[in-house]
């Protein structure tokens, strides 16, 4: 009884444990079935879960039936076996403990493989499915970015549109403002051009004035003493030394001037002009004159060979264009018999105003004059011996019109009655040369007698 007890206990055990194992299979298929659906093979797993079932269903009846088939046998081994020979009966029909438990090992050790064959399945389907599920959503991921790049590609075409309209409007804007700039330029350049052109003039004129300035003869300081002394010794029974004011000098300075001015109307210098043509004096000598085109000159000193318009160079010209003599080519000579005999001081030369004149060119540049004392003698040609020098001077077409040039350094007396223009060349004028007037400043000497001039 205990052995069969315990085969049969052994066999109920061995019978009920692959029904657990079955419950624990049908657990782990519905869980694993519960987990798959959400990834999308739910169908696959559980048509698999199911066959799986069903596999591990039909072993565990199969391993019911044969238990039930051993117990069967077991127990009409039981039964014949007789109660007179307990021991050989026993000896003979009882299977070894080892084999039952052998046999349930190797029963439980199929089931175990069949388990661990089922869960591997279940893995293998389990990750196809992750696969899938990861391709799929390397796909959509990838249909993301390529949607994502066309919208970049289509945004950029449309922001360079963008900054191709803005870069034209720019360019425009800045090809009208750079035009504009240029015009304004250009305009604040012409108005600086005409400024400093305007300054220039003004410059040259204040140089033209100051030049003139330099040229008038100012009061020196020396002059102003004297003119200090001799307002001093008019005012002297009037007033003392102490009592000069500058309202006095200023009254004596203003009738200095009136006199001088009324000196100036009188003949412009001042100065006696002992080469006057109405005071006595006379052309004797000149070289050969100009005659213009459509001219005929015939009036001819036939005496000495002078033309008769030579007096003109004696003569106020009065600022009159034209009013002078004019000689052929651009140096010659004049040859002038004074009024008297005097102790010449000083030289002018005269020519018509740039203020009037049309031009200017025919005027004497390099001249000399030379004087000697001819006396009574009717030989009008010039003695080497008794001509002396008497001034060397370039007549300056920037300067006055009437130009005076001082006599100095006088030989002897320095007493002349005749003297004598050279000029060797002219401003320019290749064809004649104008005299307008030339007169001779000087003292009378009172050991000389006025000698009679010869008409």
């Amino acid at each position: 009884m205990s052995a069969s007890a315990v085969s049969i206990t052994a066999n109920t055990a061995g019978r009920r444990r692959p029904v657990v194992v079955g419950e624990k299979m049908s657990n782990t298929i519905e869980l694993v079935s519960a987990e798959a659906q959400p990834n999308g093979g739910v169908d696959k797993v559980t048509s698999a879960a199911a066959t799986q079932s069903r596999d591990l269903s039909l072993h565990s009846i199969r391993g019911e039936a044969v238990l039930d088939r051993d117990l069967m046998q077991v127990k009409k081994t039981n039964s014949t076996i007789s109660p007179r020979r307990p021991r050989k009966a026993t000896a003979k029909t009882e299977k070894p403990r080892w084999i039952t438990v052998a046999s349930i090992f190797a029963k439980n050790l199929a089931l175990l493989l069949v388990l661990l064959g089922l869960i591997q399945m279940i893995r293998k389907l389990s990750s196809g499915d992750s696969m899938v599920g990861t391709q799929s959503g390397f796909s959509e991921f990838e249909r993301r970015i390529s949607d994502v790049e066309d919208f970049v590609k289509s945004t950029t075409g449309m922001l360079q549109v963008q900054v191709d309209v803005v870069s034209q409007k720019m360019e425009t804007e800045i090809g009208g403002l750079r035009n504009e700039m240029s015009e304004r330029i250009d305009d604040k350049s012409s108005a600086l051009e005409l400024e400093l052109k305007k300054l220039e003039e003004k410059s040259k004129g204040m140089e033209k004035s100051l030049s003139e300035l330099k040229a008038v003869d100012w009061l020196s300081k020396e002059e102003f003493n004297k003119l200090f002394e001799e307002l001093k010794k008019e005012k002297s029974s009037e007033f003392s030394e102490n009592d000069v004011s500058l309202d006095d000098i200023r009254v004596y300075a203003r009738e200095i001037v009136e006199k001088e001015i009324e000196k100036h109307a009188a003949d412009g210098l001042g100065r006696i002009d002992y080469a006057l043509a109405s005071g006595g004096a006379m052309v004797v000598k000149h070289s050969e004159p100009f005659i213009a085109k459509g001219t005929k000159w015939f009036s001819i000193n036939s005496r000495n060979g002078v033309h008769n318009d030579a007096d003109k160079m004696l003569k106020p010209s009065f600022g009159e264009p034209g009013q002078c003599f004019p000689l052929k080519g651009s140096s010659g000579f004049v040859q002038i018999r004074l009024r008297t005999a005097i102790i010449p001081k000083a030289i002018t030369l005269e020519h018509v105003s740039k203020s009037v004149a049309f031009d200017r060119s025919s005027a004497p540049k390099d001249c000399r004059i030379s004087g000697w004392q001819q006396g009574t003698d009717h030989d009008l040609v010039a003695n080497a011996e008794k001509m002396f020098l008497l001034t060397e001077f370039t007549y300056d077409l920037e300067k006055s019109n009437a130009q005076t040039f001082t006599v100095s350094d006088l030989p002897g007396s320095g007493i002349v009655d005749t003297v004598r223009l050279d000029f060797t060349s002219n401003h320019g004028s290749p064809s004649h040369t104008c005299i307008y007037r030339l007169r001779v400043h000087g003292d009378e000497p009172n050991s000389v007698s006025v000698l009679p001039v010869q008409s």
